[in-house]
Order: structure tokens, then sequence, then C-alpha cells
């Protein structure tokens, strides 16, 4: 019996799979269709979500591959031009590496993540799609359309929007559809435009009209709006609308082309004994503000760990309790943005909407792993983003978030704050933050005084922190850190 397959190889599900995998967890990847999919689909990668993936040393890859400054151009009827920024505020400092978000065609992101995945040992199995599937108190049994069987101890349905496994489960997928809101998508060759700049056009024939170039490759995204039914994207309808804008501008090849229409839904579980749901198996949206691929990567992220510690045996298994109750919350706040985001344009959003957008805003305070009397203290409190800061270790300059990839648990003490224990599981590392920092910014960004311990959890948020006269391992009286018997720490 695997510990865990993962259904479903989409960035959620390989994210979900090598953070398991990278943990010691005997994982698979299925896969319905018959190989990669080629399309740029979510082609923007928030600031935030690079943020989370850089724990598993695949974000300087995605940076190398993408691009962050792209204007936009728009073209008026009358042929005139204006550019605008996407994100003009948007500049890194030492605690925020990216600000802006990294414009990286999906498939490239997929390619990034199987590449990863099979630093671990592991491929993605395609062609295998799940027929049914059953759990009892010791795991569930997976049906798959060949005839073969398959048990695990735990399922990750990451599956999509149409979501075998949900249906599976019984679980609920609540919203709407608006089939007045429809995109004509795909992916092409094209001449006659300059590859600077993401081009936006208004009375072009379409309620939207964007041709985005695809950064490390010679293709374009294209999106049309309309709200048509009978018409669907072809190689031929996409031809003839992009032909259309100017004498110079024509298309050379069409890679991909498919329709797309907005539904708004949201699944009312996330958990169903064994079996959890991510992605767009428990969320769909809007894709304004580019947050599809984003929550699905948080939603893997934020699972990846718990289940691993479940699965492992060194936590309880009501720890996958909060991943639902952490979750929850954001996916209903990112639809509540994407839908506010719709129709309007990059230009026309608030500067909350762009925090939010970029990721920025996500937090789990309050939330069942951090619970605090002191949300109002300096610095980021308990479920708040974890900042970064330069460091030099043995000599050499680096930084808290490179430092964070050596273990799962980082406890920074300040000030001469200690932590004792008899022995320290290998997921937690302890360091002296003052001896560390390359200068003020680690103390600055953490707000933190002499004599304070701040544990960060494997997610890059805050987990605790505390003013211990000595911190001291689980058992002792004293401050409590992650322990390989299972308790992961005070909430304070």
């Amino acid at each position: 019996m695997d510990d865990v397959v993962v259904v479903g190889a989409g960035p959620t599900g390989l994210t979900a799979a090598i953070e398991l995998a990278r943990r010691g967890v005997r994982v698979r990847v299925l896969d319905a269709a018959d190989g990669p999919h080629r399309g740029s689909r979510g082609k923007g990668m928030q600031p935030r979500t690079l943020e989370l993936l850089d724990a598993m040393g695949v974000a300087d890859r995605l940076v190398s591959l993408g691009r962050f400054e792209l204007p936009i151009r728009r073209h008026d009827p009358d042929g005139s031009v204006q550019d605008v920024e996407l994100n003009p505020a948007g500049v890194p400092d030492a605690t925020t590496p990216w600000a802006r978000s990294l414009i990286i065609p999906q498939w490239r992101t997929e390619q990034v993540l199987r590449e990863r995945l099979g630093e671990e040992g592991l491929e993605v199995e395609y062609g295998r799609r799940v027929a049914s599937l059953s759990q009892d108190e010791s795991g569930v049994r997976i049906a798959l359309e060949d005839g073969q069987e398959l048990r695990a101890a735990w399922v990750v349905g990451a599956d999509g929007g149409s979501s075998t496994v949900r249906r599976e489960l019984g679980v609920g997928f609540l919203g709407e559809t608006h089939e007045e809101i429809r995109l004509l998508l795909g992916d092409v060759e094209l001449d006659g435009l300059d590859r600077d700049h993401w081009h936006m056009f208004s009375g072009a024939g379409a309620a939207y009209f964007a041709l985005c170039p695809l950064p490390a490759t010679s293709t374009w995204q294209v999106q049309i709006g309309h709200s048509d039914p009978e018409v669907h994207a072809s190689e031929p309808v996409l031809r003839e609308f992009v032909d259309a804008l100017a004498p110079r501008i024509r298309v050379r090849r069409v890679v991909t082309s498919g329709d797309w229409r907005l539904n708004v839904r949201m699944a009312d579980e996330y958990r169903v004994g064994r079996v959890l749901l991510a992605g767009d198996a428990a969320h769909v949206h809007s894709p304004a503000g580019g947050q599809g691929m984003n929550t699905g990567i948080s939603d893997a992220i934020n699972l990846g760990w718990k289940l691993a510690a479940v699965a492992s045996g060194t936590a309880v298994e009501s720890l996958l309790d909060t991943y639902s109750a952490e979750r929850l919350p954001i996916a209903a706040g990112v639809l509540g943005l994407s839908s506010a985001l719709t129709g309007r344009r990059f230009w026309q959003r608030t500067s909350e909407q762009v925090r939010d957008a970029l990721g920025f805003g996500t937090s789990y305070r309050g939330g069942p792993l951090a619970a605090s009397d002191d949300d109002d203290g300096p610095g980021p409190r308990p479920g708040d983003r974890a900042p970064n800061a330069p460091l030099v270790v043995d000599g050499a300059a680096t930084d808290l978030f490179a430092q964070r990839r050596r273990a799962d648990w980082t406890v920074l003490t300040f000030g001469g704050a200690e932590v004792t224990a008899p022995e320290l599981p290998s997921t937690v590392q302890v360091l002296e933050a003052d001896a560390l920092a390359a200068d003020a910014v680690l103390r600055e960004a953490y707000g933190a005084g002499d004599g304070e311990v701040v544990v960060i959890r494997p997610d890059g948020y805050v987990w605790s922190r505390a003013y211990p006269a000595k911190a001291t391992a689980p058992g002792s009286g004293g401050h409590t850190v992650p322990s390989a018997g299972g308790r992961f720490g005070s909430s304070r």
C-alpha cells in the first residue's frame, strides 16, 4: 500500500507530491491525460508563490525562465498606444526578494516541477484515469479505468474543476456558472508585434482582446473575450480574430486552442476521511488577478507538510483538520477578489487588491495553529508571512529563505535567548539571529526584542513568538519547539 496517491499532475498535484516525497513519504502521481499539458493557461506566478516554492529549491529556476517586467501596451481604435506598468510600486527589498508577478507559461512551471519530482526518483503516471474510489479506516481503494486497483493510506484529489475524486466523495461544489462570460484561448506563434509588451486591444470585435508574449518561448498567449456560445476556439477562428487586428499582425502557427467560461465555485469540504481536495478540485473562479494556479500551489504547500507528518507517524491525524480550517477562508477570499477584479483593468485596481493578488495579504492569523493574545505586537504575528532577511553563515552571504531550505522548522533566537533540548530532530534548526544577521534587517523585519524566540513553520508562516527566560524542549516547562513525537509547539 502506498502512503499517498496524488490524483492530478498539474501545478497543485506536482507541488503536493514533491512536498511529500522530499519528506520521505512514499507517493505516486496519477494523471488521466496521455502526457503533459502544452498550453500556457495560468501564466502569472505571484511573488508569494515563488517564496513558498523556494523552500523546495525551484524558485530560482522559474525566475530564470520567466519575466517580471512586462508593461501593458494599450492599443486604441484610432491607432494610438499607451503603456501602463503592471505594478509600478513592486520593488524587491531585503525582506521581499520578489515583488511583482512573474510571467511564465503554466506548461513551463509544470516542467520545472516534474523535473524536481524526478530528483526524488518519481515520475508522473500518465494515462491513469480514476474510475472510482472507496475508503475504510485503514486506507483508500482506487479503481482505475484500465481495471487495475491501487490502495493508499491517503489520497490527494488535485484533478481539476471536473474532479472525479470530488464527485466520488459526494462533496458539494457550491457556486454558479456565468455562461455570458467566455474566453477563446490559445498559444500561437505570430509576426508583427514586439515581445517587450503585453498587448491589449480595444474596439477589436471583442469585449477583451490580449496578446501576451510568453518568455523563453516563441509563442504568445491569446485571450479573446466574447459572449457568443456558438463561437469556439479553433485554429481558423483564432487566425481570423488575430489577423484582423492590423495589416502586419499575422498568425504563423496555432499550438493550442480551447474555450473557457466563468465558473465561480468552491467545495464545501476539503477533507472526507482519508481523502483531501486541493487546487481546482476544491475551488474555481475568474482568472482575473491570476489567482487559480497560485491558490492551488498554496493549498499543496499547506497540506504537504501536514500530511507528511501524519503519514510518517510524527503527528496526530487531527493536524489534517487544520488544512481545511486554514485554506477554506483563503479560497473564499480569493473567489471574492477574483470576482471583484473581473472586468476591471490592471490599472484600475486598488493597492489592497494588488497586495492580495500578489499573495502578500494571506495570513492564518487567528486560525487553529495561530492562536495568540498578542496580535497587535510588532513584526509578523503567529499566522503571518515570515519575511526574508540577509544573513552571513560560515563567512558566506546568504539569506533566511535559503537557510530555511535546510530544515522544516526554523527557530530564531534573539538577544541571548536559548533553546535547550536533549536532542532536536533533524526537521528543526535553531538559528542565533543576532550572530547570523548581516545587518539590522532581520531584527527589524520580525520586530523582535532581546530574549524573544520566533518559530517559523514549514510553509513559511510564523508559528509562535515568546519571551521565555530560557526556551526549552517539550515537557521541560519552557517554550515548546516542534518535536519528533508529534507535538508542534506552543501557540503563542
